[in-house]
């Protein structure tokens, strides 16, 4: 689909979508468009009850005196801010798509603050609720498949929402990189094909490395290769870096959990709803589609994204519950729970990761814990950090891109539930504050980088729609962490 800019609207098109501001106010274009209709439009707004609140459409079918099949007519509120904007775009997508139109305009001409702004977002936003996954859907009738093909949003703005929707495009790109990763089908998507999905990330100047079990093996990786050792499909570690920055600047750095299939190992899940388990990977995802955003807008920052990949099978020579693994700092764990894999991988990727690369700051995502979801549900990510000022500013990246995180608390007696008399520590605490005693676990294996520790499990796969996205894949954490590069971290 292409989405494009103009100073004015192309002659004909299928639909028109001009602004209403709160209180039934038209937009000039409004104004224009009803005139042009004798009236329609404004009588429409009344008839209708329509008020012009954020995210309100209405639709008027075939209009007489416009060469369009219809009007529609979006609320902009008191004033759309950003992040409005994007949601506005994504709506209209969803709407233009659901009444088969091919070809729309949308006139935003006033109710921002910063026009150029709102419309390069809109752009995102249209972008970005445009992506759907259909590649093994062979008998899909062709009125269920999208339609809409172009988008032109007419702006005065034309040249600062060309120049701002340049990075935002790439952004989209990386969540619609990531999507594709979290859908696939485990059979397809395995340690050794994601690695070789991240290796194409060459072609826009990554640099990516791949360890193989050999390779880990020898720097001492007992928990992550501990996880894949029941499997067929050989773990991977995928070490991608991005240099945008002076060569001696410290980096960023980006680790996630990636484990493409989780059955629970011999801790074994219930049956119903372990396919959902082919997201597993969705922090290792998340962090691909990073990398690629970064790159792709050519962000002036060093960074490093570390993917730990493994599949997590029951098989007989699968790690077992009492067994105890050397991680690459020395630190032993004790396995009450094999389930509790996704941790292991972490333990092992960041220590690997803060002692090769000493970033200036390093985060790690990963559906880590179902009760994340039990705290959090499906609306915000939690998150626990070290360190308050990158705390901050990963709250405000949350705000403004609307991927919200909680920080939740890290303290000692929380560290004393994952104490054992087998090993340094047992990778489990308990039934009581599960996703904090996970944390606790990964935090032993920072040092003292800054670091951020992001559990995902409640927002990585969405089973209803939302503004920015269908069901299914969210990409939630690209455009966070891209925000918070930008905002912070850049230059």
């Amino acid at each position: 689909m292409k989405v494009g800019f103009a100073d004015k609207a192309p002659q004909k098109t299928g639909t028109i979508i001009v602004g209403v501001h709160e209180g039934r106010k038209l937009t000039a274009a409004a104004q224009m468009l009803d005139a042009a209709t004798d009236g329609a439009v404004s009588r429409s707004v009344k008839t209708a009850g329509f008020n012009g609140k954020k995210h309100q459409t209405l639709q008027i079918l075939a209009p007489a005196g416009v060469k369009a099949d219809r009007i529609v007519l979006m609320g902009l509120g008191k004033g759309l801010s950003a992040l409005d904007a994007a949601k506005t775009g994504g709506a209209l997508c969803a709407l233009l798509n659901a009444v088969h139109e091919k070809d729309a305009v949308i006139h935003l001409d006033e109710g921002a603050e910063d026009l150029g702004d709102a419309a390069a977002e809109m752009a995102s936003g249209v972008q970005l609720r445009s992506y759907r996954f259909d590649r093994y859907r062979t008998r899909e009738p062709a009125d269920k498949k999208p339609s809409l093909k172009k988008v032109t949003i007419v702006t005065p703005a034309t040249s600062d929402a060309r120049k701002r929707h340049k990075s935002l495009a790439a952004v989209a790109e990386g969540v619609h990189l990531t999507r594709d990763l979290v859908s696939e089908p485990p059979n397809v998507l395995y340690p050794e094909s994601f690695a070789a999905e991240a290796k194409k990330l060459a072609e826009l100047g990554v640099s990516v490395e791949v360890l193989g079990e050999k390779q880990m093996r020898k720097l001492g990786m007992g928990a992550l290769l501990g996880v894949g050792q029941g499997s067929l499909r050989e773990s991977q570690m995928v070490v991608m870096q991005w240099q945008g920055a002076r060569a001696s600047a410290a980096p960023v750095a980006f680790v996630g959990k990636g484990v493409t299939f989780d059955t629970g190992g011999i801790s074994l899940k219930p049956g119903p709803g372990m396919e959902e388990m082919k997201w597993d990977m969705g922090g290792a995802g998340v962090v691909a589609g990073l990398m690629k955003a970064l790159a792709g807008r050519k962000a002036k920052v060093n960074a490093v994204g570390v993917l730990g990949l493994v599949e997590n099978m029951p098989d007989g020579a699968a790690q077992r519950p009492g067994d105890i693994v050397t991680t690459m700092s020395g630190q032993t764990i004790e396995i009450h729970n094999t389930d509790a894999e996704g941790r292991l991988v972490l333990a092992d990727a960041l220590w690997y990761t803060q002692d090769r690369f000493k970033p200036r700051y390093m985060i790690d995502l990963a559906t880590l814990t179902g009760a994340m979801i039990i705290a959090l549900g499906n609306e915000y990510a939690g998150f626990f950090s070290n360190d308050d000022d990158l705390s901050a500013a990963l709250s405000a990246a949350g705000e403004a891109t609307g991927e919200k995180v909680w920080r939740l608390p890290l303290a000692e007696a929380y560290d004393n539930l994952i104490k054992t008399d087998g090993a340094d520590m047992k990778n489990i605490g308990g039934r009581g504050a599960g996703s904090i005693t996970a944390a606790q676990l990964l935090q032993r294996f920072v040092n003292d980088t800054p670091w951020a520790h992001l559990d995902i499990a409640g927002v990585t796969w969405s089973s209803k729609d939302s503004p920015l996205a269908a069901k299914g894949a969210t990409a939630y954490g690209v455009r966070l962490l891209d925000r918070l590069v930008a905002d912070n971290y850049e230059g």
